[in-house]
């Protein structure tokens, strides 16, 4: 019997967060199958010949509630988890893996589909129908529509599996970083660390109950403490725990999910007649096949390694002359590149981060979004939250028209996992005559502020804010029909570009001005300082472009072949990255055990796409470059073509609509400094 008082039961537009248990989410899931059951069987049982209303329309607007409850409930699992919500997600997971098998699996819905589809020639079809008919044919198709019973059912058992295996893979990971601190009792052993680092160290101990210090593997503790701690030692038992994440060989080890996951996605590919699983991706990519991709990175390793060879002798050259170092670790690199880059370019990210207090930096990007697009964010306290960190906005565009809401969660806790992402609680479609818009969350890892300071972000930090915000962006700006053509739902080596073209704004004189202001004194950046950004911009690009390229050749090495003789993930690990190497391997540390994107998240066969997506993204800001990073026409040409269009379109054309051209990857190269 249902429970009357679970509110997730109810259609609701705002997440009713703070008026239901965790535990009603299970019951809200299983109630969403249910009703999307029957609306699925409202498409099949449906007496009237199969046309593109009640067939295809119908079935991207089936299943509504059940994606609402969903996206609230996974948003959950990776940004405020706990043992109820991890228990409910090994459980729903593969319920939700049936459903959806249930659906492409369905013979009577695909004969539908593929009626309309087969007649689509004699269709009067605007270009984002036309494109939906497409995508959803090919959803069947290329998930086993056309199979044989005993294929199917074995398809079945291998999604079921695939689904819990990336749930428990991140749990293993959150785990990890949770279990691991590094507890400093004597001051000298704090020595180079900044201040507002140190303080942070302080009031994590005291959150513990223990004396000293206490520095752990989330960014914003781990980042400053590889860049400036002096002791060696410490930096190396830091290094080592990061890198060794799900790599001890006891129940938290993920080894054995890796070659589980590998092996049971290649096995998929083949079952439904790809020779990988990368070449079953990629064809849903603007790369195409894994031949095209591995070209790409093999272009720019050609290009990239000569400089990176170069950036790290001239990196091994200069610790051996400060401190006599004679073998250059993993554990020196963040240290000795900060060390140089303040040596070359008199820059230090603890001299800059006075100017980016977190708030100044929310209200530039505000900003930013307002000169080019238009937009309007007003704080409101109304709207229900998960965790009292989040802020919450409603967004106007210039005529005061409502575009969004947008959530903002940007401090570490322990339910959380690392890193940084956008997210959606609820897409942007047209139903009815009404245009629903979009409820957007940015999610990161920032520095916490201390009793004395504010939240004071890094340089590096301040261009993750924007690489997320234009994610923010692209759900905030849609403008389509159809929720599964909506917002960030393109190919996903082009979901990249509104992220990573936002990023070039934090480079920018005229943009920097707008924010980047001392938290104290509310004094402008100072140009000197912005020159100096701009001339650091460029800094061992070349060691950065290798470290890029290996992810996306070690994701290749993957998925790209028959993973089925792999035993030991270390060793294939190795081989992957022979041709990327610069420092000395560190025998107790695995990359692929912790690799999230790719083992938990969308970018199996895909991280190549971050490189790709920067081609896109050099060649449009090139483009902003030549008009004025605020122009007008520029910026309505970005936000028609690209932003508000959605996967309405193949991205190249929306790309050439955009910048009247293909894109030139030239423009990386030089902006990088690789080519002159």
């Amino acid at each position: 019997m249902k429970n009357s008082e679970n509110i997730l039961l109810k259609d609701f537009d705002l997440v009713p967060f703070g008026s239901f248990s965790d535990t009603d989410y299970k019951e809200a899931i299983l109630d969403g199958i249910d009703k999307a059951r029957k609306e699925i069987d409202e498409i099949t049982q449906n007496t009237q010949a199969p046309d593109f209303e009640n067939t295809i329309a119908t079935l991207d607007f089936a299943g509504q509630h059940l994606d609402r409850v969903t996206s609230a409930f996974f948003n959950i699992n990776s940004a405020e988890t706990n043992e109820t919500i991890q228990n409910i997600a090994q459980e729903v997971s593969p319920l939700l893996s049936e459903f959806s098998n249930d659906i492409t699996l369905n013979e009577a819905l695909f004969k539908r589909v593929k009626a309309v589809y087969d007649s689509r020639e004699t269709l009067d079809l605007n270009r984002e129908q036309q494109v939906l008919l497409e995508k959803k044919y090919k959803g069947f198709a290329r998930n086993g529509a056309n199979l044989p019973e005993e294929k199917k059912a074995r398809l079945r058992e291998i999604d079921t599996q695939l689904s819990k295996l990336a749930l428990t893979f991140g749990e293993n990971i959150l785990a990890e970083t949770n279990k691991f601190e590094l507890h400093i009792t004597e001051e000298k052993d704090l020595a180079g660390l900044p201040e507002s680092t140190i303080e942070s160290a302080a009031q994590t101990a005291e959150e513990k109950n223990k004396e000293g210090w206490i520095f752990t593997l989330e960014y914003p503790s781990y980042i400053p403490f590889m860049k400036y701690a002096e002791n060696r030692e410490l930096r190396r038992q830091m290094a080592v725990a990061f890198g060794a994440k799900g790599f001890h060989g006891d129940k938290l080890d993920n080894q054995d999910n890796v070659l589980k996951i590998v092996n049971l996605r290649h096995e998929r590919a083949n079952l439904l007649g790809y020779k990988t699983h990368a070449h079953f991706v990629l064809e849903e990519r603007m790369a195409k096949s894994p031949e095209n991709v591995n070209r790409f990175l093999e272009d720019l390793l050609a290009k990239a390694k000569p400089a990176a060879e170069r950036e790290f002798k001239q990196l091994e050259h200069f610790a051996k002359e400060r401190d006599g170092i004679e073998q250059l670790e993993k554990w020196d690199s963040a240290y000795y590149s900060e060390k140089l880059k303040q040596q070359l370019f008199e820059l230090d990210d603890e001299l800059l981060k006075p100017y980016f207090k977190l708030e100044n930096v929310i209200d530039g990007v505000f900003t930013v979004a307002k000169k080019l697009y238009g937009l309007r964010f007003v704080e409101v306290f109304d709207v229900p939250k998960y965790h009292k960190d989040v802020k919450t906005y409603q967004v106007f565009d210039e005529m005061d028209n409502f575009m969004a809401i947008f959530y903002a969660d940007f401090h570490p806790r322990p339910g959380k996992r690392g890193g940084a992402w956008m997210t959606q609680f609820k897409g942007q479609f047209k139903k009815d005559g009404q245009n629903e818009r979009p409820h957007v969350s940015n999610v990161c890892n920032f520095t916490k502020p201390t009793p004395s300071k504010p939240s004071l972000l890094t340089f590096n930090e301040v261009t993750t804010l924007f690489h997320e915000f234009g994610h923010g962006l692209h759900g905030m700006l849609a403008n389509t029909t159809y929720p599964s053509l909506s917002g960030p739902s393109v190919f996903w080596d082009f979901v990249e570009l509104p992220s990573q073209i936002l990023e070039n704004w934090c480079y920018e004189p005229e943009a920097l001005e707008l924010f980047a202001k001392h938290y104290e004194t509310g004094e402008t950046i100072p140009m000197v300082l912005i020159d100096k950004i701009k001339k650091a911009a460029n800094f061992q690009e070349g060691m950065q472009t290798l470290r890029q390229l290996s992810f996306g050749i070690l994701d290749m090495s993957w998925h790209g072949a028959d993973p089925s003789g792999i035993t030991d993930v270390k060793a294939h690990e190795l081989a992957a990255f022979e041709n990327t190497k610069l420092y000395p391997d560190v025998a107790e540390n695995c990359m692929s055990v912790s690799f999230s994107h790719i083992f938990q998240g969308g970018y199996s066969s895909g991280y190549y796409s971050y490189k790709w997506a920067e081609v896109l993204d050099a060649d449009a800001f090139a483009y902003f470059k030549e008009n004025g990073i605020f122009n007008g026409e520029v910026a309505r040409k970005f936000r028609d073509h690209i932003l508000s269009q959605g996967g309405t379109e193949d991205p190249m054309v929306l790309y050439k609509r955009f910048r009247g051209k293909e894109p030139n990857p030239e423009a990386l190269l030089k902006r990088a400094g690789l080519v002159k």
